[in-house]
């Protein structure tokens, strides 16, 4: 039996058989698994038959382009409503029954061999938790503790209702936030500092050099998938647990592909990212020497076009874009006028700087909350730089309701409600190992606590915290952290870590 569970989960933990028997007996043997799986094949054999299928004589791959015609006949919907944690193997891997992952595969066009099944596994991972914790005989405590320690309680899987509370989860009711942006993978390349060094300039300018026409050597290369100020909000707004998607564009060679499987993983929505054929994936290379980044960026072409959310989404989190991306914005204002219930965060990017206040002035009319750092605030508002609350005063003369400062090392400052307040950086444990995505961090959640009814006072302190941990980590997702983790970090503050008023 426990085989079974395996299979669909991918799963080749040596403990898995094992802890699956000490749930059984704690239960007294009442043969949880053996009703999963019953549950499981009913599912998948009443859908099979309805597509017209023959269960004892259907091949893996006709099961998966069944599953697909389902999305381009319009009847998904019906069809899947109660297949969240249904899997079958049939040859090599699982399919998912789960209508996310369905989804997924056509919109993305994924051929049989790269489909998704990351949405299915996630619950059928967080169903077999439930089951066991629900049983009369079974301690709590002991199921998760045992589930832990097969992967069934996967880092990508934190942070979701089903995850932290199996028993009365529901995360249909979780706010969505859309997050629109730009998505890049990088290459992080270790420099060897016996070979590479810095020069400067004359002028004082500084450049990296490497012996020419040689072959010098490096440390070691790390690939991060997935990334720009867009993607990792997305990230980390599904790590806190609300519901995230992303609207991104991406071409369909291997990077893109990849990041398609990561962002899954994440639990990220990507029916509203576009996957264009014949095009490149953004793909930069960051080269690393000691604490310092030098950055090789090439950005493709696409074709932004706007994608319709199935949802309406509570909250649209608006960064980084490309120049050509103008005609996206013209209709995002569009969304926006037609669905007035739905909040615009606003963390601008590159070129939205270029093209200044007086162009985005629709996008900034709309921003229920702003966030940039103050050499930003002054470029948009004119304003000087020594005083935050002209600056504060002149963002808020754009539109938003909520004005966020970001000021490196000496914190942050907000306005809201008719106060200016500053809250102070949360205290590194160790030098930082990269500053890559802290920002993004820091904006991302502010929005997701406000989504999840949080006030500001309260958003404002998970921020820092995001930030200091991502800052450990190399990349701008590894250090993101889940709800609970930042709300023990926050318990354990130091006592001058605290909102004040700006007088």
């Amino acid at each position: 039996m426990t085989k079974f569970l395996k299979d669909l989960l991918g799963s080749d933990h040596p403990l898995f058989g094992a802890n699956i028997g000490e749930l059984e007996k704690a239960t007294g043997g009442a043969g949880v698994d053996v009703r999963l799986i019953s549950d499981i094949t009913e599912h998948a054999h009443v859908v099979m038959r309805r597509l017209s299928l023959d269960p004892a004589d259907t091949t893996g791959e006709e099961l998966y382009w069944a599953l697909n015609s389902l999305v381009k006949g319009g009847n998904v919907e019906s069809i899947l409503s109660e297949t969240d944690y249904v899997l079958m193997a049939l040859g090599e891997g699982p399919v998912s029954f789960n209508i996310l992952d369905v989804i997924e595969n056509v919109h993305h066009e994924l051929p049989y061999g790269e489909r998704t099944v990351a949405h299915g596994q996630r619950h059928l991972r967080a169903e077999i938790i439930k089951r066991y914790a629900d049983h009369d005989r079974t301690d709590n405590m002991m199921v998760h503790e045992l589930a832990e320690q097969i992967g069934l309680k996967p880092p990508q899987d934190e942070g979701y209702p089903s995850y932290q509370n199996p028993v009365t989860s529901d995360d249909s009711n979780s706010p969505y936030i859309l997050a629109i942006g730009d998505i890049f993978t990088d290459a992080f390349i270790k420099l060897n500092e016996d070979v590479a060094r810095v020069d400067t300039d004359d002028d004082g300018s500084k450049r990296l050099s490497l012996p020419f026409g040689s072959k010098p050597p490096y440390d070691h290369v790390d690939i991060v998938q997935a990334v720009g100020p867009s993607p990792n909000a997305a990230v980390s707004m599904s790590r806190l647990g609300v519901r995230a998607g992303l609207m991104a564009y991406l071409g369909d060679d291997l990077p893109g592909k990849d990041s398609l499987k990561y962002l899954a993983q994440e639990q990220v929505d990507t029916t509203t990212l576009s996957v264009q054929s014949g095009i490149k994936s953004n793909y930069y290379y960051v080269l690393r020497l000691g604490a310092e980044r030098t950055i090789l960026v090439k950005n493709e072409e696409y074709k932004y076009t706007w994608q319709e959310p199935a949802d309406v989404p509570d909250w649209i989190y608006l960064s980084l874009i490309s120049e050509s991306a103008w005609q996206l914005h013209e209709d995002l204002l569009k969304y926006l006028e037609a669905h007035p219930e739905t909040k615009l965060a606003f963390q601008p990017g590159t070129f939205q700087f270029k093209w200044g206040k007086d162009k985005l002035a629709g996008i900034y009319r709309h921003s229920h909350i702003i966030v940039m750092n103050r050499e930003e605030a002054v470029d948009v508002t004119g304003k000087s730089y020594d005083s935050i609350r002209e600056l504060a005063n002149g963002l808020h003369d754009l539109g938003p309701q909520i004005v966020v400062i970001t000021d490196g090392p000496n914190g942050s400052y907000a306005s809201y409600d008719y106060k200016l307040v500053t809250i102070p950086n949360y205290p590194d444990p160790a030098p930082p190992l990269d500053r890559t995505g802290a920002g993004d961090a820091f904006a991302s959640t502010i929005v997701a606590g406000l989504a999840m009814g949080e006030s500001m006072d309260i958003a404002l302190t998970w921020a820092p915290i995001n930030s200091m941990s991502v800052v450990q980590s190399l990349g701008a997702q590894a250090g993101l952290l889940s709800k609970s983790k930042i709300q023990d970090l926050l318990e354990h503050a130091p006592e001058d870590y605290r909102l004040r008023n700006v007088e």
